[in-house]
């Protein structure tokens, strides 16, 4: 089969406490669809190799519309959400409801095949730069993200990376927004939004679960310089 692989930039090896297992993301495909070993070998990079067994896994389905994979490394919430801390930055300042974020994204669709729909290839170091286009900026509980991501990203401080599984549901993203232009973040190139949406709006009894990778570049709390008022 041929092999696809991808370096995630947020998530790469991190050594700090609750680092995820590595950062490639390698997938072996076929023409039906990856490999059962290769896709199980690329959730166990990530460490989300779930509790429904290689059946699920291996084919992007589940077993009963209702269950939910739980995976063993990562923290679930009372809403649902589950993440884990590759990195966990530093400095004083924590991510708050009206605190301007802005930060760096990459997602795949988890529950079928790990498809990418959004890949980061911003810049990892140096000076932050205000006006990259690279970063998305937020003010959070503003409603403009999906609420798996709101949520994600409040307890967060700069340059902190984490891993958030959202399940499809109210922590996603809405069947109102195809174009997801009022409830993002969107993925910004046509083959990305093609990938989730063509998740998103199967009819199938497909898993919609997506994973997205989020690193904080800077906080701006209220008052402070770049937090525009709403």
């Amino acid at each position: 089969c041929n092999n696809t692989s991808y370096v995630s930039p947020l998530v790469d090896n991190e050594t700090q406490e609750g680092r995820s297992k590595g950062g490639q993301l390698s997938l072996g495909r076929t023409a039906s669809g990856p490999q059962e070993s290769s896709r199980r070998a690329w959730l166990s990079s990530l460490g989300v190799v779930g509790a429904l067994g290689p059946a699920a896994v291996a084919n992007g389905r589940q077993s009963n519309a209702g269950d939910l994979q739980v995976y063993s490394d990562f923290v679930t919430t009372a809403s649902g959400l589950q993440f884990k801390d590759a990195k966990l930055g530093g400095g004083d300042k924590v991510a708050a409801p009206g605190d301007r974020v802005v930060f760096l994204w990459e997602g795949y669709t988890i529950g079928y095949f790990g498809r990418p729909f959004q890949k980061s290839n911003g810049p990892q170091g140096g000076a932050f730069a205000e006006d990259d286009p690279a970063y998305t900026r937020y003010v959070l509980g503003s409603g403009g993200v999906i609420q798996g991501l709101e949520e994600g990203l409040t307890g967060m401080r700069e340059g902190a990376v984490r891993q958030l599984i959202i399940p499809a549901g109210p922590l996603g993203y809405p069947p109102t927004d195809p174009n997801h232009t009022t409830v993002g973040p969107a993925p910004n190139t046509f083959s990305g939004m093609r990938a989730l949406n063509f998740v998103l709006e199967n009819t199938e009894n497909i898993d919609k679960t997506i994973l997205i990778n989020v690193k904080v570049a800077r906080i701006d709390k209220p008052g402070e310089k770049g937090n525009a008022k709403r």
